[in-house]
């Protein structure tokens, strides 16, 4: 059976990942970056000054910087340790070059994204708001049918499929560490899950606020210090990445399409930009302007990919594991560790990866969940979701790598398409806020928006000026 499901899957990626989606990642990548006036280079102080801005007063609300934290707890993950390891397995070196390319060119499309998320939020009922592109497919567009698709597919991806990958992970690497049991380590995961996420999007975000910072801080750390022991092989180290992205033995060899392909897909997967997982955090947020998130969840695709997955490349190139037949994704980041700094590196990894996975599984629960509720607001579904979700991390546990993160790049591929075409559509009104927004600036303001900061923008719930009065305003 897992041979049938392998092979069908395999037919819709090679589609999906060699024909399309590189195309439509780049050329819509693009084509944000030009609309934003390349935002990504000249706003980077912006974004790191909105990120440190308070929490409003209203109950219920969620921070900038807790918002931030959401996103970041679904980027942050495996995609940033395993992803980053199997794109180097299979497309060697030069696709560490094109996950820093998809980085840069995504910044965009995750400003547009999110800025759309927050301008067409809804209140949730509980003094907060939730949003994302199933509501902006369906307010913006006035297409609910799309945005059913994408509620259901980003459901099934992140929900289901995804922590899948996040256990599957989790699981191998205290198999390989510990030789501990796959389904006994799952089982566990699965009820500590279960104690977090029955808390609601608050505890979600305390959660993911205090492990992210801290176990991103401790991985940078420790390729920090790989890096500085042997600060003299970083130039050969960048050289091989530009080379092996564009070198004449790797055009001969037809090993650059491989780069790039792995270097999208890996990079797509951590990153997330332009999938549309980040908006449903960005629209949680309270804040005086939808740009402000934009610029938030701008910035997060760079740290995640520039800093982070750069992180993981570095400690497997600068050791020179990835010259070891036999070894990938985990096991190969595990055993480049290991050669650096010693067997204890290993098994340290096995815990950080831990916390990196549940810190994801903990955002991706939540992406599912605000989707649920945009297509049955009974908490009966709320219910049935948890339950399938906990069978899944159980199921990933056990399962094989290759058909999960197959699996994930299928699930992915469709989102990806879905979204792209929806922000593509709506995007006008995200550079028209991001207009509002820097014009404001100019003049010295905080910048604060209502429905009437951009011409033709009706059916808004959530910007009528009540909410964004100067003692709320962020």
């Amino acid at each position: 059976m897992d041979q049938i499901v392998q092979h069908a899957v395999n037919i819709f990626n090679d589609f999906l990942w060699s024909k399309l989606l590189i195309v439509l990642l780049i050329a819509v990548g693009l084509y944000f970056t030009v609309g934003t006036r390349f935002l990504q280079f000249r706003l980077i102080g912006e974004m790191l000054r909105v990120i440190r801005e308070p929490k409003s007063k209203t109950k219920g609300s969620i921070s900038p910087f807790q918002a931030f934290a959401i996103s970041m707890a679904a980027r942050v993950g495996t995609g940033n340790i395993t992803g980053v390891a199997l794109a180097i397995s299979l497309g060697g070196p030069g696709a560490v070059f094109w996950m820093w390319i998809i980085a840069i060119i995504g910044s965009a499309s995750s400003f547009i994204e999110s800025t759309l998320a927050q301008i067409y939020k809804v209140k949730d009922g509980a003094g907060g708001y939730r949003g994302g592109p199933a509501y902006y497919m369906e307010q913006g567009l006035k297409k609910r049918w799309m945005g059913v698709l994408f509620a259901i597919l980003i459901t099934l991806s992140f929900g289901l499929v995804f922590n899948a990958v996040q256990s599957n992970t989790i699981t191998i690497a205290f198999e390989n560490s510990f030789g501990a049991d796959r389904l006994t380590i799952g089982i566990i995961m699965a009820v500590i899950f279960a104690a977090i996420i029955v808390g609601g999007v608050k505890r979600i975000a305390k959660m993911s606020e205090l492990i992210v910072v801290v176990l991103a801080v401790v991985y940078v750390g420790a390729a920090l210090f790989i890096v500085l022991a042997n600060i003299t092989k970083l130039p050969e180290v960048l050289v091989l990445i530009v080379k092996s992205a564009f070198g004449y033995e790797q055009i001969a060899g037809g090993t650059i399409g491989a780069a790039l392909l792995n270097g999208i897909k890996r990079g797509l997967f951590s990153n997330e930009a332009g999938m549309g997982s980040a908006p449903n955090a960005a629209a949680t947020a309270t804040t005086s302007h939808p740009a402000k998130q934009g610029l938030v969840q701008a910035l997060g695709v760079l740290i995640d990919t520039l800093v982070i997955c750069t992180s993981t490349a570095f400690i497997i190139l600068f050791t020179g594991a990835y010259k070891q037949t036999g070894l990938d994704g985990i096991a190969l980041t595990q055993a480049a560790l290991g050669m650096e700094m010693g067997a204890w590196a290993s098994d340290f990894l096995a815990i950080m990866i831990f916390l990196f996975a549940f810190s994801t599984l903990i955002g991706n629960y939540y992406y599912g969940e605000t989707n649920i509720e945009f297509l049955k607001s009974n908490r009966a579904w709320v219910w049935i979701y948890r339950v399938a979700v906990l069978a899944m991390v159980i199921f990933g546990s056990v399962t094989s790598v290759k058909l999960v993160w197959d699996l994930a790049d299928l699930f992915m591929g469709l989102m990806v398409i879905v979204n792209l075409v929806a922000i593509t559509l709506l995007s006008r009104k995200a550079f028209a806020a991001l207009k509002d927004y820097l014009k404001q600036k100019r003049a010295g303001l905080d910048p604060v928006f209502t429905k009437d900061s951009i011409p033709g923008l009706h059916d808004v719930e959530c910007w009528d000026g009540q909410n964004t009065s100067s003692s709320e305003a962020q």
